[in-house]
């Protein structure tokens, strides 16, 4: 069930207190208050660089870089490199580091991953603090309290030789999450039911709070930020608890920050309430996210060619667990593809101690290195004319993982990995 709260229904005769995303954006612009509307200068505290910063000159490279300590640099879309081109931006990026003294750089080895995973294992985004990096999928880092954004590739050049890049402060709808997922749901699941019942929020920032945070994995939180890209918010933060701080110092354990907690009487467009038990299994049709999404179990019954798992939103050890529960002891359907990618080797790593890979594998799983791969159309899973893909990744629009003439489902993994096992849209309650 959902509740909704106007802004415009109240009246204030006093100054009003600020959201989480208004606090952290004040205190990296040096400022006492901000309010929507504004446009603030803020410092970064993290630089993200991919390597697609270093394709066809995106960005030029400053003279020096503002503190080598805060920029990190991941090859990650495109690892290990497939062509000579591609060689060529993980060569540059490797000499960026070099000449630079960027200590951070997560080159094709053990510490290779898709960049909002290795921000996540690496404690890279800091509570109440400002992250910034080109890919659109940078609100990831908001599971952990941090105002994180894709910038573009010359705003990151600036970034790099300055520090600072520049925000314009919007409103902010508030959900409170209550309750708890039931057994095989995802956050995936959480973002399609917001998407299909309020469509997109763009000019809006989005912050999640409320008791039903405590019951969701940090992965699963990540998930939940990384897609609210794709109902066009600018800004996802969620309010931070012990199991986020934790997090954070274990890996992280010399940085020193502040959580940023919401005011009592903050100015909020609207605040919203999800009650999580009652949200189902859900795919989006393919073409777009925002108010696309059906039931699995009203879903039409046609064959699916390909099946994946991965990405920024979906490549973690929970999908992976997931994933084997569904598929143990099954086989992949005659004719579909089931592809999984880790979000990064370490988890990769972990997966197989854990039994995952195998268990994936014995069904007829292709499980690949960990990159972006499929999810953007790159490699490990491209779609052909024709063909129906079901994915627990973060896109469906025309031509996102190949042909523009192939169609794109967007599911939890559990969905993915049902789909697979039957060739065809499945809710995975009917397997376990």
């Amino acid at each position: 069930m959902f509740y909704m709260i106007s802004a415009e229904a109240r009246i204030w005769e006093v100054a009003m207190g600020m959201t989480m995303t208004e606090k952290i954006l004040a205190r990296a612009a040096g400022l006492e208050t901000v309010t929507p509307g504004d446009f603030v200068t803020v410092n970064v505290e993290t630089a993200v660089v991919i390597d697609q910063n270093f394709m066809h000159n995106r960005m030029r490279e400053p003279k020096k870089v503002f503190d080598p300590d805060k920029v990190v640099i991941m090859l990650d879309h495109i690892a290990p490199a497939d062509s000579p081109m591609r060689a060529s931006m993980h060569k540059a990026a490797r000499q960026f580091a070099d000449k630079h003294g960027i200590r951070k750089f997560h080159d094709v080895n053990s510490d290779l991953g898709i960049c909002h995973q290795l921000v996540a294992d690496f404690g890279y985004a800091v509570p109440g603090t400002l992250l910034a990096c080109v890919d659109s999928h940078t609100c990831s880092a908001g599971a952990f309290n941090c105002a994180a954004r894709g910038i573009g590739h010359p705003e990151m050049s600036y970034v790099c030789a300055t520090g600072q890049t520049w925000f314009p402060v919007c409103e902010t709808i508030q959900y409170d999450l209550q309750g708890e997922l039931v057994p095989l749901l995802n956050a995936k699941d959480i973002i399609l039911k917001i998407a299909n019942a309020f469509g997109e929020h763009a000019m809006h920032n989005v912050e999640f709070v409320g008791p039903g945070i405590s019951k969701m994995s940090m992965n699963s939180r990540r998930t939940l930020a990384t897609m609210c890209a794709e109902i066009s918010a600018e800004f996802a933060v969620f309010e931070a608890d012990e199991v986020c701080e934790a997090h954070v110092r274990e890996r992280n354990p010399s940085v020193e920050f502040e959580a940023q907690f919401a005011d009592d009487d903050a100015d909020f467009a609207e605040k919203r309430i999800i009650d999580l038990t009652e949200i189902e299994p859900l795919v989006a049709y393919p073409d777009t996210v925002v108010e696309n999404a059906r039931p699995v179990m009203q879903a039409d019954q046609e064959h699916i060619d390909q099946a994946f798992i991965g990405s920024c939103a979906n490549g973690t050890l929970d999908d992976f667990e997931i994933a084997a529960r569904v598929v143990k002891g099954k086989k992949v359907a005659q004719g579909t593809r089931f592809i999984v990618t880790p979000g990064s080797q370490a988890i990769y790593l972990e997966a197989i101690r854990r039994g995952y890979v195998e268990t994936l594998m014995e069904a007829g799983a292709i499980v690949t290195n960990s990159t972006c791969g499929a999810c953007c159309g790159y490699s490990n899973g491209i779609l052909a004319p024709g063909e129906k893909c079901v994915t627990a990744s973060t896109r469906n629009f025309k031509g996102r993982m190949g042909s523009p003439e192939a169609e794109i489902f967007l599911a939890s993994p559990a969905t993915v990995a049902a789909t697979a096992i039957r060739g065809k849209l499945t809710d995975p309650r009917e397997l376990l």
